[in-house]
């Protein structure tokens, strides 16, 4: 049984991203896509990625955005993971010459698994709160007993975590990982030290409560 890992996604200053590596997060997610309003400006985000140590997996989110925009993001920022919260298929996902994570909007009574086959050289599938079209990071959850079952590839819980409710969260969907954003948040790309502590704090004692140290 592996331990869960975690990513803070909507990074936009340099002391949140230093202050969560210091907290032992796996990954750090940056929004790419114009529309956000956690969108860093690919000069930020560069400065950012040369701000964090080794072992810290950058994610960059895009969602429905132009493919040369995609590019010159890839190029300058060399990100470890592409995340794609939009209608992206198979095809556009894999051009960029990264790794990928799919999202899937689980608002509403979706059915996550045509999204997860259409899909199968993702290297997760995040299964988010919000609903299709829309965007995340909105702090809405979704019944976590709808999890997928017969898992081939890593999950990743997404929408309304916080560090109240993580611990039940994890216990409920097991998932490979958990994503937040507004959940750590002070205001929009604006990260909370003491949020950011809690949550981590708040993984690791689900962890140890299902005997993962």
């Amino acid at each position: 049984m592996n331990r869960t890992r975690i990513k803070f996604c909507g990074m936009t200053r340099i002391a949140d991203a230093v202050a969560a590596a210091e907290l032992g997060v796996d990954a750090i997610g940056m929004v790419f896509t114009p529309r956000s309003r956690r969108c860093v400006p690919i000069a930020q985000a560069r400065v950012l990625r040369e701000a964090l140590p080794p072992f810290v997996d950058v994610v960059a989110l895009f969602m429905d955005d132009d493919p040369v925009y995609i590019e010159s993001v890839v190029e300058a920022v060399r990100p470890d993971l592409l995340q794609f919260h939009g209608d992206e298929d198979a095809a556009f996902c894999l051009r960029f010459g990264r790794r990928y994570v799919k999202t899937v909007a689980m608002g509403g009574d979706v059915d996550p698994q045509p999204i997860i086959r259409a899909h199968p050289q993702a290297a997760g599938v995040l299964l988010d709160g919000h609903a299709p079209g829309a965007q995340g990071g909105s702090g809405q959850r979704f019944d976590w007993t709808r999890m997928p079952g017969g898992r081939v590839r890593p999950l990743i819980l997404a929408g309304g975590l916080v560090p109240e409710n993580v611990g039940e969260a994890i216990a409920t969907a097991r998932p490979w990982g958990v994503d937040v954003a507004s959940g750590i948040e002070a205001s929009p790309g604006v990260k909370d030290a003491a949020k950011m502590h809690a949550f981590v704090q708040a993984v690791q004692a689900a962890d140890r409560a299902r005997g993962v140290s």
